[in-house]
């Protein structure tokens, strides 16, 4: 018998520690070579850890939510190897294989709850869905010879062995099934043996450790709300003729993307910015600095599976509308798969945060600390409203703005929102030279 000590690799990115999020393993437990040990998150990425012998546990680490540091040990082994650790040759596992795994198979927060809660599936953000109920039954022998040709790395299969999925019934995105995979199959499928809780039925209390991204957020929230004296300030602007204007660009777009609302609010807030610099700013209390930025660098907070992001369009006021759209859609996507680099997640000089359909009638957005702004449009609802004496249907829409009182004023918030509000009620602004 022998001892085996795996060291948490580098996993790339200049990272010195990760966080542990998830245990698939305890001690006393038996493992197979590549069965999954333990999910490690780092500023960027999920990443699945796997034993690179077989054996029994003797040692972990920690617990959830410790970090560990690059090299230090993860976990200890006692392997039927004759070689000590000392003898045994190192397990080096290359940044690059590490960077393939976080690109394909990135566990989202559905996973985490998953491995740490007794009610699975549940998950974070505007589509949360709620937890089936589960039952596993055995599989039918035609059923296990089906999914056994199914291609699923061996941490996959004993996770769906104990849900008891059908691997043989799981749409795969890519050549093999994967934890995504498993993921959206307990969401949307009707996999066999799950049914859909009744409204009634009671649910245990659960103590639910706030871990990984969930706590990032958290520690960033309670900051900007400990420092920041906010105040908001909510107008209601008529969107009619720019809701005109931009079906009227998507039917002839051509090969262009769909837009949205946002790239045209973007324009609007990239033409309205410069007479209020205060408001594109950066605020470093401790030096007593207030940075005052030309260029606008425009933070996007997105909704992922693992909670609130900020990617970052870069140099907004130089992209036309239908170059934003294409940045939008790609910086959201980046952000929700886990694809998003360290720098397009940094350096915003302003927020913009819309819930979409969600957006309700008004929203207090919290400042994303050291900016000074956030601006949150709303919901658009049709309602009737007077013109003249005529009462004529048109599309309205609360928009918030949230400052930092600290360095921006009442009356600069309220002045702003109006010159926002010529642009966006009367769009052809949007596209004049003026």
């Amino acid at each position: 018998m022998a001892r085996f000590t795996f060291k948490l690799p580098d996993i790339g990115e200049g990272i010195s520690e990760a966080e542990i999020v998830a245990w698939h393993v305890a001690v006393g437990d038996r493992v197979e070579e590549d069965q999954g040990l333990a999910d490690m998150m780092t500023d960027k990425a999920t990443v699945e850890m796997e034993s690179p012998v077989a054996g029994v546990v003797v040692e972990l680490a920690g617990e959830v939510g410790d970090q560990v540091s690059i090299g230090a040990a993860l976990v200890v082994i006692e392997t039927d190897a004759a070689e000590t650790v000392a003898d045994a040759a190192p397990v080096e596992t290359k940044a690059e294989e590490i960077e393939e795994q976080i690109e394909a198979e990135t566990p989202g927060a559905e996973e985490v709850a998953e491995k740490t809660s007794p009610h699975r599936g549940e998950g974070l953000g505007e589509a949360q869905s709620q937890a089936p109920s589960l039952e596993t039954a055995p599989l039918p022998q035609g059923e296990r010879e089906k999914s056994a040709h199914v291609l699923a790395s061996p941490a996959v299969r004993a996770r769906a062995a104990d849900l008891g999925i059908d691997l043989g019934s799981v749409k795969a995105e890519g050549d093999r099934i994967r934890h995504a995979d498993l993921d959206a199959y307990l969401r949307y499928g009707s996999g066999q043996g799950y049914h859909a809780p009744h409204a009634s039925r009671a649910r245990a209390d659960e103590a639910v450790k706030v871990i990984g991204m969930r706590r990032r957020i958290a520690e960033n929230m309670a900051a900007s709300k400990r420092t920041i004296p906010h105040f908001t300030y909510v107008d209601e602007i008529d969107v009619t003729a720019l809701e005109e204007m931009r079906a009227d660009l998507n039917a002839h777009r051509g090969n262009r993307p769909k837009l949205t609302m946002l790239p045209l609010m973007i324009v609007a807030i990239c033409r309205s910015i410069p007479d209020f610099p205060m408001l594109n700013a950066r605020y470093d209390d401790e030096a007593g600095v207030v940075t005052r930025h030309g260029s606008i660098h425009l933070g996007m907070a997105t909704q992922t599976p693992v909670g609130l992001m900020v990617p970052v369009i870069r140099d907004a006021q130089d992209l036309n509308v239908w170059q934003l759209a294409s940045e939008i859609t790609r910086l959201a996507e980046a952000a929700r798969t886990g694809k998003a680099k360290s720098e397009e997640l940094s350096g915003s000089t302003l927020t913009i945060t819309s819930l979409g359909p969600l957006g309700g009638i008004a929203t207090t957005p919290v400042i994303n600390r050291p900016e000074v702004a956030i601006i949150g449009p709303n919901k658009i609802v049709e309602r009737p409203v007077f013109r003249g004496d005529d009462i004529v249907r048109a599309r309205l829409m609360n928009l918030s703005i949230s400052c930092d009182h600290r360095v921006v004023d009442g009356w600069d918030a309220a002045s702003y929102v109006q010159a926002l509000k010529k642009y966006l009620e009367t769009p052809v602004l949007l596209f004049s030279d003026g």
